[in-house]
This record gives structure tokens, sequence and C-alpha cells, in this order.
């Protein structure tokens, strides 16, 4: 039986991205307040997160030319950035009979710095380790090479953008799962007549959750995820 696979993205799914938007505050000079209330105001006009930039008044090349001292500031992913529910959320996945991905617009870095925080999928790459980025279809397309290159409805992709994440996917054919947390999540909106899959506001949600994603489908689902320590069930 052919398997089906949950792809994760990482910023505000897997990975708390409080700590690095107080890093580029820092950086700045900026009240950390007043940097997320710019963020939120460039995501609720539906601009990106480079939006914000402008609105504190910094030209692209001049926030870009931060990102080293940024990147220094914040030194990458520690244990207590991941989100609570993140690793018990992918042993049950894994546990339920899913294969786990995770994919997302990350520096190469993030990889092993994932790794070394427990994160063990059975695909694991960033967008600067694939040389295309969200929303780009490619990008889609090359983690379902990475996956094997199963059909894309076998493929849940979970993230908190509609933008980056659920059209995108959706797109491709994948079942797009909406997570919503985070400033994109909490701000963001569908366009009207779009309905995901699947909307959730945890990965504990997720998790208890996930074969909904499939509802429509007449394949039979995966084994239910009961968490960490239900029995695995049989991959489809």
């Amino acid at each position: 039986m052919r398997s089906r696979w949950v792809a994760l993205d990482v910023g505000e799914t897997l990975v708390d991205e409080t700590r690095v938007w107080s890093a580029w505050a820092d950086e700045l000079a900026i009240p950390r307040l007043t940097f997320m209330a710019a963020l939120g105001a460039a995501l609720a006009r539906g601009g990106d997160h480079g939006d914000v930039f402008g609105v504190l008044g910094l030209s692209p090349d001049a926030w870009r030319a931060r990102i080293p001292a940024v990147e220094a500031r914040y030194g990458g992913f520690r244990a207590d950035d991941l989100y609570p529910d993140a690793l018990p959320c992918l042993a049950a996945l894994r546990a339920g009979g899913y294969r786990v991905a995770v994919v997302a617009n990350q520096p190469a870095a993030r990889s092993a710095q994932l790794r070394a925080l427990g994160v063990h999928p059975d695909v694991l790459a960033m967008s600067d380790e694939l040389g295309v980025a969200k929303p780009d279809p490619a990008f889609f397309g090359r983690a379902l090479e990475l996956m094997g290159e199963p059909p894309p409805g076998d493929v849940a992709y979970v993230g908190d953008r509609v933008d980056n994440d659920v059209l995108p996917a959706a797109a491709v054919g994948m079942r797009a799962v909406w997570l919503r947390r985070g400033p994109w999540g909490v701000i963001g909106s569908l366009p009207a007549g779009v309905e995901p899959p699947l909307v959730v506001a945890s990965l504990d949600e997720l998790a208890a959750r996930i074969g909904e994603a499939w509802r429509d489908d007449a394949a039979p689902p995966a084994a239910d995820v009961r968490g960490p320590g239900a029995r695995p069930g049989r991959p489809r």
C-alpha cells in the first residue's frame, strides 16, 4: 500500500520565531514592541516579512546587509525555540504510519540545527539547499523528488502562511493544511472560495486530525494518530 506523507514548514510551525524577530529589533536599535507592531502592520497590508523594513524606513539593500549581524545575535535554533508540540507531533505522525518531511524557506544551516534538536524526519531540506524557495512551484517539485516522487495528493503540506504554504501547496495538488498560529496564521485570511482540507490551531490538533486531510479520498486512511506511545500503523 502506498505511503502517505506529512510535510511541515519550520517557522511558526515547528519553531517559534519570536527570538529571531527580537534579534532584528535589537540590531536595528528599535524597541521590540515597535518592531513587532510594524511587522503586524506589514502583514495586515498583505505584504511579506521583508516589507516590515520598508515600514521602518530601511531599503532592501540596507536590511539585507544586516543579515550576518542578526544571524550572529540569533545564533541559530535552540531547544527553547521549538514549539512544545513539535517533537511530540513528529513522533505521533510516525507512530501513526505516516512518513514525515520537513521542507521550508530557511538558511541551509537550519537543517543541522534541527537535527541537533531531535528533529529527524524521513526528509529534511531547507530552501537554500534546494536552490528554490516557496511559493515557487519548483520548491514543491523538489520536495516531491526528495520524498521519492509520491503522487502530490498523497502529501499533506502543513504551514502557517496562506501565501507561501496553503495556496502553492494546493496548486501543485498537495493536501494543504493551514496551521493558524504565529503572525501569518493569526493575521492571514483565505481568499473567497478557498477551503483547505484541514485547518488546525496546533500541532497537537494536527496529530489528532491529520486523517481528515484525506477525508474525501476513497483510499483507506493511515492509522489513527494517538500520540508518541501509539502502536505504529502500516505505512500507506
